[in-house]
């Protein structure tokens, strides 16, 4: 604080502690004129209200110099009057550093275990769990959901299932937190043709249980199955996905986009490019391998993200 600054706080706790000080030690000695019956002689209501006078409680004289005892304690044992550190030297800086420390000496054996130990192993360990959720809330949650069931709008998969694009195996998961990742669906209406797409869109649906509810819905889904095969380069002849890749599965009713024939048109049509960041800068290897953890649970039964 610079000196012009520091005055200027000085001046303000004297002008007005000095002024309250005055004021509670006249007021008790105050002499108000009164009348016989001990009024003030102010009425109202054509003297049928008439102003009492009576002299401050003790208590409240009691607990008002408390309270200046208190102030003044205060601006001498702590920082507050201007550039004064106080008798204690008190400082924001050093409890920070204090409490900083104090929270790294607790967390040491905590921090050897999360190193040492295997991502399998911490995921069964409660105190990363408790850990690995705040991390969750505080840097996952924004796109994959407080629950982690994922986000369509946003192409965030659900993380609290058992099915992977990447693979759900947790060295996989490490990486996936640490590097991010980076999709690449490429458009295929240039190579398919706007019917193309319709009847690729209907044979990717049927794969994941999706029945065809007329003769021309049957026909589309005919027609795709034949120009499938461009797809299948990535998703497999089968459709069940390549985690090399990233490739999804098509064969189950979990969708990163959605699963209507809108959402699956769109995705064949313009391509997808979903991005996961990569987290290594902001969190550490030690906090990348509790969330991996806290993420590796969800799927080996050993924590819920929504408990």
């Amino acid at each position: 604080m610079s000196a012009f600054w520091s005055s200027w706080v000085i001046v303000l706790i004297v002008l007005n502690l000095g002024i309250s000080l005055l004021l509670f030690l006249w007021a008790p000695r105050a002499k108000v004129p009164t009348q016989a019956d001990g009024t003030t002689g102010h009425v109202w209501a054509h003297g049928a209200l008439r102003e009492g006078m009576h002299r401050l409680p003790r208590w409240w004289i009691a607990i008002s110099a408390a309270s200046f005892a208190a102030a003044f304690g205060y601006l001498a044992l702590y920082p507050g009057f201007g550039n004064s550190s106080g008798r204690l030297g008190w400082t924001a800086h050093g409890e920070l550093a204090r409490d900083t420390a104090a929270n790294d000496r607790l967390l040491d054996s905590l921090a050897q275990r999360i190193s040492q130990q295997p991502i399998e192993t911490l995921a069964r360990d409660p105190q990363v769990i408790a850990m690995g959720k705040v991390l969750f809330a505080d840097n996952c949650a924004g796109c994959h959901g407080s629950n982690a069931r994922g986000n369509h709008l946003l192409g965030a998969p659900s993380l609290a299932d058992d099915d992977w694009l990447y693979g759900g195996d947790a060295k996989t998961i490490l990486t996936s937190i640490l590097d991010g990742r980076q999709g690449a669906m490429p458009p295929w209406i240039e190579v398919l043709g706007a019917a193309g797409v319709q009847n690729v869109a209907a044979y990717v649906r049927s794969l994941s249980g999706s029945k065809p509810h007329d003769a021309t819905s049957a026909l589309r889904v005919s027609a795709g199955k034949a120009q499938f095969a461009p797809c299948a380069a990535c998703h497999g002849p089968d459709g069940k996905g390549n985690p090399a890749l990233g490739a999804p599965d098509l064969t189950d009713s979990i969708w990163i986009y959605g699963g209507s024939a809108a959402a699956v048109q769109e995705s064949i049509r313009n391509g997808r490019n979903g991005k996961m960041p990569a987290w290594r800068d902001r969190l550490g290897e030690r906090d990348a391998r509790v969330l991996a953890a806290y993420v590796y649970s969800f799927s080996h039964g050993n924590a819920q993200p929504y408990d």
